[in-house]
Order: structure tokens, then C-alpha cells, then sequence
């Protein structure tokens, strides 16, 4: 509690900063745009046709070839199709403070060509937008990261502690999770003071105003169950409404006219708390009265419209993934569903997962956990959500600053992460993990994982000027 009553302090108060940053070059932002389109053209989803490796690989050679010394440039993992990259950019002389590490996935979800206006692996730029897989989440920051490496490299920058990028597998899913695997077996490289993950926080406008600056202290727990129902079956031409597409249906549509129940934490509660200074109206209203004890349901119904307000109020839970039957003229015998949760700290899989089958209250239906690696187990894991860490003088004073001299003016605030991230596996080895990507987009413009992912122009330039100054200020001189 004291942490996060610090963190309030230290985040909830805006600063005002008119010191102009230095912005980059037009080369320099030629060299960013270059790596991000050929980052966004590498295929690195978790299927037959991604590949991580071709990804890391070919950063690997741009730190080479720029000169990076290659005992500095380390690609690595336990798979072939899925190693990460780690690049160490060397302190002067000999350095007493532990390293920075900028922690950064690599691989995107899929993404069909028939589900896109264009194609998905295709780097687009058109009406002030770049499109493809992976503009949000996350080659933006990946591209901007390995650019600011790569100018600071150029300049002769010598930091007086080292700083670490790594480029990581299987966020997304897949059985090669790289920040665990270099935690477990070459901790050596990523063992760090604490960990900057871009893969959260963020800008959020409102009309193209800057509303707050989100960082993340906090995430939910991400976890997937197996909806199966089964059925003997029997001749299509005889119709019954217990056959196992029916059975699941019924069960999905509870889930969808469900809502689990309202709640707020520390975090929460801080982000309402300084997110209703800047708004008005009834939303400036609904947020103080959702602070109120009791909390007024009907304010929360109203922001619960929102999705992404919707989801810092309670765990969710969605069917992702469906299939069934085994004959175009015969009953279905089988039907599943995968259903996806991100789980409101507090709670466990297993919690949910029993939740899930009181809900549906069939004893046809099962719900079964799936591990990351898709292995299918009865019972979930008491798995724990990440706790706020303490938060670092220097980290947010120089993270508070920088942001303010692009957006003046914007608060700074923590926020729990509605999705989920690597900084788990740093948070739970005792390494210190702050979520901040600096990109700036419209709340009801988050594309991540959906179609047609885009990303501002002007937003991936803020964040590239963000990150150089915030690796040089991270790194000191």
C-alpha cells in the first residue's frame, strides 16, 4: 500500500515542461520508418508460416553491420523458429548501477488477408495512418527501440550504465515464451535494475487531446478455458434441440449476457480519481460517483459502455475461438469453444474457471483450462497477478518530463493493464517492470489485434523523439 500511495504522489500531479527535446533528424526518422516496415513485413505469428527468427535475425544484422561488437548482439532460444535477441549497449569505462533493460516482443497474432482492407503483412502508409499487423502491437515501439539504439550507437553516446533491448517469442501465445526462457536460463543477459516494457501504457487522446498518460502498475491474468459440449448425435434429418452446437450456444450466450461483478482497486481507483480531473460532463461525473461508497451502479453502467473502461471494472470474459460437428448431414456430437478471460487481480484461473461452469449449469458442458502451450488440464492454476512495484525516482522523473514536453500538460498516472504482459515473468524473479509505450491513439481506435491495425504517423515520431531522450536520461552520460 505504501508503494502504490507513493506512486499516486509521484504520478497523480502533472508537471509542466517546456524544454524541447531533440527531435530526430529526417535520416534518422528514415532509418525508423525502414525498420519498422520491415519488421511489419516479417510474418511472426505463432503459426506454419511466421517465423521470430527471420525477424530477430535481421536486427541482429543491422546492430551487426552498424557496429555492435558481437559478443554485445546475442540471438538466442529454444527453438529454431523462435529465438530472441538481446543487444547490450556497453556503459563507459566500468559501471556501478545496474542496466536498463527495454523489454520488447516481437510476434503478433495472426492475421487472415480476407479479414483486411490490406494486407495485413504489408507495410502501408495512407491518410496520416501506417497499417499492418503489428503498428500497435508492438513493432512500433520494437522498431523505435532498435532505431534509438542504433542513433545512439551513430552519435558515440557512452552511458554510464549499460542498456539492454530484447527482442522476445511468443508474447501472444506459443510454447517458446522468450522473457521465461532467458530468465531461466540466461538471466545473466536481462538481469537488469528494472525493466521499461512498451507492450503497455501509453497516450490516451480524446478528439486528438491528450487526456493522460497511462502507465502501467499493475495487469490482469490472462487465462483460456475449453468449452466442450458433447452429444450421441444422430441423423440430420431429424432435429433435436439437444445436439452439442445448441448446448454450447446456450452456454455462450449466458457468458455474453453476462457481467461479472463490478470492483475496484488501488490502481483503479487512482486512475478515476485523476482521469475525472480532465474530463467533463457526465463522464467527469459518472467517475466521481463510481469513487463514491457505495459505488453508483448506474455511473458504471454508463462508462461501462466504453469497452476499455468496462474492462478496468471487472474480470472478462469472451469466446474467441469455435468449431463443431463432423458431417454436413449429421447431428453434431461435439462442439468447443475456447473462451478467453483476463482475470481482475485478486482472483485466480481456477476461481474463474469454476465460475464459468456455475454459469453455465450443464453437466453436458465441460470447461477445462489451456495452458499457453495449448496443453488441456481439469483444473487452472492459482496463478497471481502482478503487484505494483515501488516506483523509481528515475525512472518517472524523467519519464514525466519527457512526456510532458510532447504532450504539455498531460497527467501521469498508474494504471492496471486490461490485457496481459511479459512483465510478469520480471515482476515474479524480483526485477521491477514499468509499462509505458509513449504512443498516442484515440481510445476508441485500439486496433490491436483486430483488423485493419493502425498506427498515427505523428504518434510513431513522438514515440521515437520519446524514447531517445528517455534512453539517454535512463543511461545518463
Amino acid at each position: 500500500m505504501f508503494a502504490l500511495l507513493v506512486f499516486t504522489i509521484c504520478l497523480g500531479l502533472p508537471v509542466l515542461s517546456q524544454t524541447p527535446l531533440p527531435a530526430a533528424s529526417p535520416a534518422d526518422r528514415a532509418l525508423a520508418r525502414d525498420i519498422f516496415k520491415q519488421l511489419i513485413e516479417i510474418n511472426t505469428t505463432d503459426t506454419p508460416r511466421g517465423n521470430v527468427t527471420t525477424a530477430t535475425e535481421a536486427m541482429r544484422k543491422r546492430f551487426l553491420d552498424a557496429g555492435f561488437a558481437p559478443e554485445d548482439v546475442h540471438l538466442l532460444g529454444p527453438d529454431a523458429r523462435k529465438m530472441n535477441l538481446v543487444v547490450r549497449y556497453r556503459a563507459a569505462g566500468h559501471p556501478t548501477e545496474k542496466p536498463v533493460l527495454f523489454l520488447c516482443h516481437i510476434d503478433v497474432v495472426e492475421a487472415l488477408r480476407s479479414d483486411w482492407n490490406t494486407d495485413p503483412f504489408e507495410f502501408v502508409e495512407k491518410d496520416g495512418y501506417f497499417y499492418g499487423r503489428g503498428t500497435q502491437d508492438m513493432k512500433d515501439s520494437d522498431a523505435a527501440l532498435v532505431a534509438t539504439f542504433l542513433r545512439l550507437h551513430s552519435e558515440g553516446y557512452k552511458p554510464r550504465r549499460d542498456l539492454i533491448l530484447a527482442l522476445t517469442a511468443d508474447e501472444e501465445g506459443g510454447k517458446f515464451n522468450g522473457p521465461k526462457w532467458l530468465l531461466e536460463n540466461r538471466r545473466d543477459l536481462v538481469d537488469a535494475a528494472f525493466v521499461i516494457n512498451p507492450d503497455a501504457g501509453g497516450i490516451e487522446l480524446d478528439h486528438g487531446r491528450a487526456v493522460v498518460a497511462d502507465v502501467e502498475a499493475t495487469e490482469k491474468v490472462y487465462a483460456d478455458f475449453q468449452v466442450t459440449a458433447v452429444n450421441p448425435g444422430g441423423h440430420s434429418s431429424r432435429p433435436r434441440p439437444d445436439n452439442a452446437i445448441y448446448e454450447l450456444t446456450a452456454a455462450l450466450n449466458k457468458l455474453a449476457a453476462y457481467s461479472f461483478p463490478f470492483e475496484m482497486n488501488e490502481v483503479t481507483r487512482t486512475y478515476f480519481q485523476n482521469l475525472a480531473k480532465e474530463e467533463t460532463g457526465q463522464s467527469a461525473a459518472d467517475m466521481r460517483a463510481i469513487l463514491a461508497t457505495p459505488p453508483d451502479m448506474a455511473a458504471a453502467a454508463r462508462l461501462g459502455a466504453e469497452p476499455s473502461f468496462n474492462s478496468n471494472f471487472r474480470t472478462t470474459c469472451v469466446a474467441t475461438r469455435l468449431s463443431g460437428g463432423h458431417a454436413n448431414n449429421a447431428l453434431p456430437q461435439t462442439a468447443q469453444a475456447n473462451v478467453n478471460c483476463r482475470i481482475f487481480p485478486g482472483h485466480s484461473p481456477e476461481e474463474i474457471r469454476q465460475q464459468l461452469a456455475a454459469l453455465f449449469n450443464d453437466s453436458k458442458l465441460t470447461v477445462k483450462y489451456v495452458s499457453d502451450a495449448g496443453v488441456v488440464s481439469d483444473i487452472a492454476p492459482d496463478r497471481k497477478a502482478m503487484q505494483p512495484p515501488a516506483p523509481i525516482k528515475e525512472v518517472f522523473g524523467p519519464l514525466t518530463r519527457i512526456t510532458q514536453a510532447i504532450w504539455p500538460g498531460v497527467p501521469v498516472t498508474p494504471v492496471m493493464e486490461n490485457g496481459a504482459s511479459d512483465s510478469i515473468y520480471f515482476a515474479q524473479a524480483g526485477i521491477p517492470c514499468y509499462g509505458y509505450s509513449a504512443i498516442a491513439l484515440e481510445r476508441d481506435d485500439d486496433r490491436a489485434h483486430g483488423q485493419d491495425e493502425r498506427l498515427p504517423v505523428d504518434s510513431y515520431w513522438k514515440s521515437l523523439d520519446f524514447f531517445y531522450s528517455f534512453a539517454k536520461a535512463l543511461g545518463g552520460e
